[in-house]
């Protein structure tokens, strides 16, 4: 391999690695902003962030084409191998992360149609920070190349757990103490899901983290909370 391959390689990986922390910014601001939309009750950023989901879709397909063409012409090995399979893993996560955040934005925009529920808006909106540092610490460790940073993230998903797990008896004993509040918890619950499903991703962002850096799974179960039954389980669509 002469000089100029060398570097002409050297770019693509660090073009990837600029392409995955470039989506984990647009990722980010999509979870940011679906929670303002919430807390504001605020229709045009909700409209917004159902709108941009289109940009980490076509980031998503870019990546991964770019990623696959380099295994196939470049033909990389260890840590230049294991870059390219994270950057198309990343990429996977960063985008259904994405989708989560239009999910909360959709059912922001039918909250906004109704009375407000404050104490529970303040709960959710108290989740959706919690689940917006844990991505923006796990983003920073990947653009740093930190494993410490990364393996804080793993260590502590349980507290996302934890979160919902109380939302989630907090949203039923409103249900319970007033029937019309059914149709807006039943939303709110749904959010809270998809807030824990969006902590599930930066855990595996912060496991892909540490495989690049070391070529190793994490060892040993992710640390969890009890979770009781969720909206899937409930079959409340």
């Amino acid at each position: 391999m002469n000089q100029h391959t060398v570097k002409a390689y050297g770019d693509e990986l660090s073009q990837l690695a600029a392409e995955i922390a470039r989506m984990g910014g647009l990722a980010e601001s999509q979870v940011n902003d679906a929670i303002d939309s919430v807390a504001r009750r605020d229709v045009a950023l909700a409209r917004s962030v159902i709108e941009r989901d289109t940009r980490l879709d076509q980031l998503q397909r870019d990546i991964e084409r770019k990623a696959t063409r380099m295994i196939a012409l470049r033909q990389p090995v260890a840590s230049d191998l294991r870059r390219a399979l994270s950057a198309m893993k990343l990429a996977t996560d960063l985008e259904r992360t994405g989708d989560l955040a239009k999910g909360i934005a959709k059912r922001a925009l039918i909250l906004a149609e109704g009375e407000p529920i404050q104490p529970l808006t303040r709960s959710i909106e108290r989740m959706g920070r919690l689940v917006a540092t844990r991505l923006h610490e796990v983003l920073n460790a990947f653009t740093a190349g930190e494993l410490d940073g990364a393996l804080a993230v793993w260590n502590t998903d349980d507290e996302v757990d934890e979160h919902y797990n109380a939302l989630f008896r907090e949203l039923l004993t409103y249900m319970m103490g007033d029937p019309r509040t059914i149709t807006a918890c039943t939303h709110l619950l749904f959010m809270a899901k998809n807030l824990e499903r969006i902590g599930d991703h930066a855990t595996n962002i912060a496991e892909t983290v540490h495989y690049e850096i070391t070529g190793d799974e994490i060892a040993g179960e992710r640390p969890r909370a009890a979770a009781p039954a969720g909206p899937d389980d409930l079959q409340t669509h």
